[in-house]
């Protein structure tokens, strides 16, 4: 909901939920796209710790993939703090999980369902992100516009 993020990340934690990222600001998550833009894995794995060297800070790297193994060359660029498993089964998930062996956190994300979700937490993954907590919620019209 515009101009009430705060409100929404409170919402997901008095829910129950946890939030691992106020916003963009926070970490920097390598999604598909700047991966396919900086050459591929390692060279966005890279490019970030480079970029967070130069300018003297210190933040997680998130690293978004496409299939389990993946993780490897994650690993062989330096590693990631977490890697998120986007649109996997929940039999890749559990690959992905046994190939990552603990280095980092891991996250599964992307169709992920309340109905599903029991499967994606007994493959070992740490973290599940789940739209569907959020994405039935209308946004009350608060324009205040007068009515007849």
């Amino acid at each position: 909901t515009p101009g009430m993020r705060v409100l929404d990340k409170m919402a997901v934690k008095i829910g129950g939920g946890e939030n691992h990222r106020i916003g963009l600001f926070d970490m920097i998550l390598l999604k598909d796209n700047h991966i396919d833009f900086a050459g591929g894995i390692a060279e966005a794995v890279r490019g970030a710790r480079e970029y967070l060297r130069a300018h003297g800070r210190d933040l997680p790297i998130e690293c978004e993939i496409r299939n389990p193994e993946e993780v490897d060359l994650i690993f062989a660029a330096g590693g990631a703090d977490r890697i998120m498993f986007d649109n996997f089964t929940v039999e890749q998930t559990r690959e992905a999980v046994r190939r990552v062996a603990g280095r980092c956190e891991t996250e599964s994300s992307g169709g992920i369902t309340l109905d599903t979700l029991r499967d994606y937490a007994e493959t070992g993954v740490d973290f599940i992100s789940v739209g569907a907590l959020t994405h039935q919620i209308r946004s009350l019209d608060m324009s205040l516009k007068a009515c007849e």
